[in-house]
């Protein structure tokens, strides 16, 4: 089989006519594989699998395979097998920015068309009476969300910020928002997987059933296998939201802030905590406008103390009620929390707005971007975790030194409990039960020269040599290296592991090549 389809698979440099007689056998080539969906070749796959949304990094995938089920996505692994080069790679939304779901020369599995394949609500046995969905690594968290809601009343616990993510994808990495100092991240919230190795074998795990699998994909960053269905606990469905933004000019009062209210022990907090800097100034993009939560609201600088640094600190919050709560009644659950929280007073914004809609809230933002252009541009984000111990340290040279001016964009910063994270995953974290996420989400506008780019990729990389010059505890999230010694500093005491598990589930390190882990064995 494989000598057959070999010559497409190896020739990428061919010319146009070489490609044009590649999409010409592209049936055979699919009756060779035995994949029951669609092979691309060409154009055709470059045009779906050549760039992701970092916009940093351009190849030229040998195919792109749509697979209507598992059995194509093993299909695939074990014509790799069977070559001396071929790599696979799930492609989920292409949301990826430094290139961690492409696959140069080799076959990218284009989770989108398995979307449909999954989605049923059962509850859990042993007693607990627990909701969950099975759902499709290919399904896309938006699409999961509306539909819980409306057929079920129900949803899943933990979230990522922007929903045009596939299940997949987030698992494999984690999948972090407001939610996870409560529930844990995504990766703490699914019981069950369908996996597809590196072996080419399906395989259903759990914490019970084949463990080492399941805990090794989840936040495995792909190489272990490809998530083709997952079981994800469900919670009931709040109808409204109390969305409250409160501004800081003290980093200490707000982290401290902060760190008090993702400790409750009881769910008497608020349900959503998150928090970004911001420049102290009146830039549209960077500074005071993009605090408020409605075009009526005003960002009065007056109120802000005369010791006010180069930025400013926001706690974002969100209280989940139901339509029968009355108005008295969440008022007073907000104040009995926000009283106590030493923000700088009159500047506190709050609305009240449907649950979906609050958490469907980036798709406002990618709606603008999408209209100014800024969302095909590329996108040098940095997203890391870093301890408690180093945070403020990290605050007076990066925020208040590096990017005082801002990043073009977002710049998250707030608490996470290592308590809620499971240490079987492959994740690797700072040390200690507090750590904070990091993410500089960088814009690029469309009139930049590629220069800029290169500025902020420059910068990024001279925060993470800072970092470790100055022994800052951080671990990247999203995490991209390019050679073997960053890798194991990234891993630390965990990286035998993960060699390990490599070893067990894909030896011939056919899967995820573009993270630059392992060298594909022949």
């Amino acid at each position: 089989m494989i000598a057959y389809i070999e010559p497409y698979f190896l020739d990428n440099d061919a010319d146009a006519d070489a490609d044009a007689a590649a999409g010409k056998s592209t049936d055979a080539v699919s009756e060779s594989l035995n994949i029951k969906g669609t092979i691309l070749f060409g154009r055709d796959a470059a045009d779906i699998a050549g760039r992701d949304f970092g916009g940093m990094n351009c190849v030229k995938p040998l195919a792109v395979v749509k697979p209507v089920g598992p059995e194509d996505i093993a299909g695939a692994v074990k014509a790799a097998l069977s070559s001396d080069k071929l790599t696979v790679v799930a492609r989920g939304n292409g949301h990826s920015i430094n290139g961690q779901a492409m696959a140069e020369g080799g076959l990218v599995v284009d989770m989108s068309s398995t979307a449909e394949n999954h989605f049923e609500v059962g509850y859990l046995s042993g007693g607990s009476g627990t909701p969950f969905v099975d759902i499709s690594g290919g399904a896309l968290w938006e699409n999961v969300l509306k539909r819980c809601v409306s057929e079920y009343s129900l949803v899943p616990r933990s979230w990522t910020d922007y929903l045009g993510l596939t299940v997949g994808g987030t698992l494999s990495n984690a999948g972090v928002s407001g939610q996870a100092f409560r529930y844990g991240p995504q990766t703490s919230n699914v019981t069950e997987l369908d996996v597809v190795t590196g072996n080419g074998d399906v395989v259903t795990c759990s914490e019970m059933e084949n463990s080492e699998l399941f805990f090794s994909v989840l936040g495995g960053l792909g190489q272990f296998g490809i998530i083709t269905r997952a079981r994800v606990l469900l919670q009931p469905a709040p109808d409204m939201v109390r969305w409250i933004r409160v501004v800081y000019s003290s980093f200490d009062e707000f982290t401290q802030d902060a760190e008090w209210l993702v400790s409750h022990k009881d769910e008497s907090s608020f349900d959503y905590v998150e928090g970004f800097v911001f420049v102290n100034g009146d830039d549209p993009v960077n500074g005071w406008p993009t605090v408020p939560l409605h075009p009526d609201h005003d960002f009065d600088p007056t109120r802000l103390p005369q010791s006010s640094g180069s930025v400013l600190y926001c706690l974002e919050l969100g209280l989940h009620y139901k339509d029968s709560d009355s108005n008295s009644t969440v008022n007073k659950r907000v104040e009995s929390l926000i009283g106590r929280l030493r923000f700088n007073e009159g500047l506190r914004f709050e609305v009240d707005l449907p649950y979906v809609d609050f958490l469907l809230r980036v798709k406002q933002s990618e709606k603008i971007a999408k209209e100014n252009g800024t969302w095909e541009t590329p996108h040098p984000w940095l997203n890391l975790f870093v301890s408690k111990r180093d945070i403020g340290e990290f605050n007076r040279t990066v925020f208040k030194e590096l990017v005082k001016n801002g990043v073009n964009g977002p710049m998250l910063v707030y608490p996470l409990l290592r308590s809620r994270w499971d240490d079987r995953t492959s994740v690797v974290l700072p040390e200690g039960e507090i750590f904070y996420i990091v993410a500089l989400l960088r814009f690029v506008p469309p009139y930049a020269k590629g220069s800029s780019v290169d500025k902020m990729v420059a910068q990024n990389q001279e925060i993470i040599h800072w970092c470790v010059k100055n022994e800052i505890d951080f671990k990247l999230y999203l995490p991209h290296y390019k050679s073997r010694e960053e890798w194991v500093r990234h891993f630390g005491n965990r990286w035998s592991r993960f060699v390990d598990r490599k070893d067990m589930f894909d030896p011939k390190a056919i899967l995820s090549p573009g993270q630059k882990i392992f060298n594909r064995c022949p």
